[in-house]
């Protein structure tokens, strides 16, 4: 996985961001078992404590599980991920809306733009 850091958002929820993109598009399956908190963070760039709070966030998001001995995984829970995924899509497009409102378009010109480049 490739790590990108801005300088305007804590690294712990830029690392939650990341690692929540991955598993909704795929990039960690369903049931797959995660690098340790320390290879992680290693490959990361960051503090593995920055890493492991990460973790429990996405835990406690539902979209990771702890087994005691054997590591972190990826929920097996499809709709979980789903409901994830639509939850980004709409925040994604909630700013892009945004974004165009501040540039003058309204909702039906935007929608025109959209269809346009589709």
């Amino acid at each position: 996985m490739e790590w990108n850091f801005r300088n305007d958002l804590p690294v712990y929820s830029q690392l939650v961001e990341q690692i929540k993109r991955g598993i909704v598009s795929g990039a960690f399956a369903p049931g797959e078992r995660l690098s340790s908190v320390r290879d992680m963070a290693m490959e990361a760039g960051v503090n593995p404590n920055t890493m492991q709070r990460a973790l429990q966030e996405l835990e406690r998001q539902g979209l990771v599980y702890s087994q005691r001995t054997a590591g972190r995984f990826v929920t097996e829970d499809t709709q979980t991920i789903e409901d994830s995924k639509r939850a980004l899509a709409r925040e994604q497009t909630e700013a892009f809306r945004k974004a165009m409102e501040t540039l003058g378009y309204d909702r039906a010109e935007i929608v025109a733009l959209l269809q346009e480049e589709a």
